[in-house]
């Protein structure tokens, strides 16, 4: 185990001193992050904290309590300094002012929602089923890619919290129903009652993130456009990372660094492990260290601790299974140099870091479902839209189960390569 670690601080210690490497690894991502800081305005004007004023469309054909409370959210004080909605009435009219990039999207919540999510007795006699379900439309600017998926984020939210009450509802009547704890005429009334607190339940409390409502001092801190920017950058270059380490196992092997070492008393388990090592310490530090920089240059808030912390190493641990299965299907250094910088720039165009995924075909989004880029920024953007460690499971569970497969894949390819062979 010993030599396991020492040989994975050895890697991490040639990595960075390759300035070659750091380029790629630190200045590259850093650099990029910072122009398009500039190009979306994060740091124009006094240096405001990112996102804010996002203009949105409402119009809303529902008669019920439910498309009036998602209404009330974006009025709601809570997103007060985020976005600035206006009212329609006409669906088309809304359409084409998103067309002629007037606002950031627009929000069209059709006639019968409410019905359609708690149905009335009414509804069942007369069809003998419940209503139809029917489906808010988020018309969103492809212009305006980073506000429209914050205005979409909050919508998804929303629905979210109004189906977890409906199911909660429903789950709960059934089993009283089945206890016998009620009749079938007491379960009509408790549903026709849950359905209508439902309705009542005040518009800020169904938005399980407050995306504007944490307070620093007296400051409110707000979705911060590099809060997607940052991580999209630092994900993409990490492929790089993981790749170069990939790099350094076949030309130890052809310098014949490794016959050597497997010559001492090192199997050849302990050397494949520290070198795997090395490469996962490499992703993490670099991973870290552009968190930090950006943090103390660009006052980038990333969100909470744990989090972060615990979906880095989620990401570091995708990405090196990623660098491994290419090194073990590479005979030579420059195949794993071409293929790395090629997945690269794949997976950062597929994993959302030059366009948001909201924004592609719905085909591209599950292709993008293979990358580790799609899942980790899929983490940092609930960070940065005030999630917790809890709301992370989904995204580093996917992450992990990624990185696991990939691992035994490459732990098979490479034992039928012959290491000890120049």
């Amino acid at each position: 185990m010993l030599k396991t670690f020492l040989i994975g601080l050895k890697d991490v210690r040639l990595a960075f001193r390759d300035r070659a490497a750091l380029i790629f690894m630190l200045a590259a991502p850093f650099v990029l992050t910072l122009g398009l800081g500039l190009v979306t305005g994060r740091f124009s004007g006094n240096g405001g904290s990112g996102l804010s004023d996002i203009p949105v469309v409402i119009v809303n054909l529902d008669d019920g309590q439910i498309g009036q409370a998602l209404v009330d959210t974006f009025q709601s004080a809570d997103l007060a300094d985020l976005v600035e909605p206006t009212l329609g009435s006409d669906p088309e009219a809304a359409r084409r002012f998103i067309d002629e990039d007037k606002a950031a999207a627009a929000i069209i919540i059709p006639a019968g929602f409410t019905r359609s999510i708690i149905p009335q007795q009414s509804d069942y006699t007369a069809t003998g089923s419940a209503p139809e379900a029917v489906q808010i439309e988020v018309y969103a600017n492809p212009q305006r890619p980073t506000s429209a998926g914050v205005i979409k984020a909050i919508v998804d939210e929303f629905l979210s919290r109004v189906e977890e009450g409906r199911l909660g509802g429903e789950v709960s009547i059934l089993q009283m129903l089945a206890s016998g704890r009620i009749t079938a005429q007491q379960a009509e009334a408790a549903g026709t009652a849950m359905g209508q607190r439902l309705q009542d339940q005040p518009a800020s409390d169904t938005l399980a993130i407050q995306i504007n409502s944490s307070t620093q001092g007296d400051e409110a801190v707000q979705f911060d456009a590099l809060a997607y920017i940052a991580p999209g950058m630092a994900l993409m270059f990490l492929m790089y990372t993981v790749s170069y380490g990939g790099r350094s196992i076949l030309a130890e092997r052809s310098q014949g660094t490794l016959p050597r070492l497997l010559v001492s008393p090192t199997s050849s388990a302990q050397i494949l492990g520290g070198k795997v090592f090395g490469i996962f310490l490499t992703g993490v530090a670099q991973m870290l260290i552009l968190i930090v920089a950006s943090s103390l240059i660009f006052q980038l808030k990333w969100g909470d601790s744990l989090g972060v912390l615990i979906l880095v190493l989620a990401a570091v641990f995708a990405a090196t299974g990623w660098g491994m299965l290419i090194t073990a299907t590479a005979r030579t250094t420059a195949q794993v140099a071409n293929t790395g910088s090629a997945v690269m720039l794949i997976f950062g165009a597929l994993g959302g870091s030059f366009i948001s995924l909201e924004q592609m075909p719905l085909p591209v989004q599950m292709i993008s479902k293979i990358t580790p880029n799609a899942w980790a920024l899929d983490g940092f953007t609930t960070l940065g839209l005030g999630g917790t460690l809890i709301d992370l499971v989904q995204p580093i569970a996917a992450l992990l189960i990624m990185g696991t497969v990939l691992f035994a894949v490459s732990v098979v390819l490479f034992g039928k390569k012959d290491l000890a062979q120049k």
